[in-house]
């Protein structure tokens, strides 16, 4: 049976801070606000789900995860607005 913390969360990075993630706190940190109900969720580059260069802006829209541990935590974080990469060889 899912329950409701299982189900994946859209939302929007709305801010990008320069330090405070990864093993040591060097590495950037993300905020998400949750589409559904408004609600901020953290998360460093660790748990984007990507292949390459793990990095997202503000404004772009995720799917992701809440941490069964961390309630305030977003995991399996994947870019929804993938960029079309024709446009970067034009």
């Amino acid at each position: 049976m899912t329950s409701a913390a299982d189900l994946p969360h859209f939302g929007t990075v709305v801010d990008r801070r320069p330090h405070g993630g990864g093993i040591h706190g060097r590495a950037s940190s993300y905020v998400v606000q949750d589409e559904a109900d408004g609600r901020h969720y953290t998360f460093d580059y660790t748990h984007i789900v990507t292949e390459g260069f793990r990095t997202l802006h503000t404004g772009e829209r995720v799917r992701f995860h809440v941490s069964p541990t961390d309630a305030w935590r977003a995991e399996f974080v994947i870019r929804l607005d993938q960029p079309d990469p024709e446009v970067f060889y034009e």
